[in-house]
C-alpha cells in the first residue's frame, strides 16, 4: 500500500507548522529543514510556489499520495458547492480521518494502520480501506477482538478532543459519523482555495 513513510518532523519544518499533532522535535527546531536552515535566504516565493505548498500540506495532513488527491478534488469539483470546501469535507469523511478524529488512534498514521489491520468497523462490517468514504449516520467501531488493545484503549484514555459532528460512545467503544463537517468545524489549518486555483490552471 502506497503510503508516506518518511521523516515526519523534516516534513513539519517544510511547512512550518506541526502538521502531525505534537512534535518535541519541531519544537526544537522549527525552522526550514537543509544544511544553512534559517540563515539561507529566502527569495519572494511565486504565487504557483504558495499554491503547490498548501497543496502539500493537505496531502502530508491527511496522508494521501497525488494521484488519490487529485481524484478527490475532481469529485469535489463536480458536487455542488465550494469546491475546496468539499474537497476538505471529502478528506474529512473517509475512516482512516474519522477514526482519529474519534481518538481510537493517536495519529491519521496509525488509524491508518488499524483499518488496514482489520480493527475498525463500520455498521458491524469490518472494513479494510482507510480511504472509505463514510456517509452520515454510519457507525464505526472498533471490532470485538480488537477493544482489548493496549495502544486503542491508551489513546483513547489519551484522548480529549470533541468535535459536534462526530458522537463518540466509550462503553461501547463505538462512534457515530453524525454529519459532514461545515468548514468552520474542521480545525486543519489550510487555504483550500489556494488549492483550487493551483488545479484549476
Amino acid at each position: 500500500m502506497a503510503r508516506y513513510t518518511g521523516p515526519k518532523t523534516k516534513i513539519a519544518r517544510k511547512f512550518g507548522e506541526a502538521i502531525f499533532g505534537d512534535d518535541k522535535s519541531f519544537e526544537k527546531r522549527n525552522y526550514p529543514p537543509g544544511q544553512h536552515g534559517n540563515n539561507r535566504r529566502r527569495g519572494k516565493k511565486s504565487e504557483y510556489a504558495i499554491q503547490l505548498m498548501e497543496k502539500q500540506k493537505a496531502k502530508y495532513t491527511y496522508g494521501i499520495l497525488e494521484r488519490q488527491f487529485r481524484n478527490l478534488f475532481e469529485r469535489a469539483n463536480r458536487k455542488k458547492g465550494v469546491t475546496g470546501e468539499v474537497l476538505l469535507q471529502l478528506c474529512e469523511s473517509r475512516l482512516d480521518n474519522v477514526v482519529f478524529r474519534m481518538g481510537v488512534a493517536p495519529s491519521r498514521r496509525a488509524a491508518r494502520q488499524f483499518v488496514s489491520h482489520r480493527h475498525i468497523t463500520v455498521n458491524g462490517e469490518v472494513v479494510n480501506i482507510p480511504s472509505y468514504q463514510l456517509k452520515p449516520g454510519d457507525v464505526v467501531g472498533v471490532r470485538e477482538k480488537s477493544k482489548s488493545l493496549e495502544a486503542i484503549e491508551r489513546s483513547l484514555a489519551n484522548n480529549s478532543s470533541v468535535y459536534e459532528w462526530i458522537s463518540w460512545n466509550g462503553e461501547k467503544m463505538e462512534g457515530t459519523f453524525v454529519s459532514v463537517p461545515e468548514r468552520i468545524q474542521i480545525p486543519e489549518n489550510i487555504k483550500e482555495q489556494l488549492i483550487v486555483e493551483l488545479y484549476s490552471k
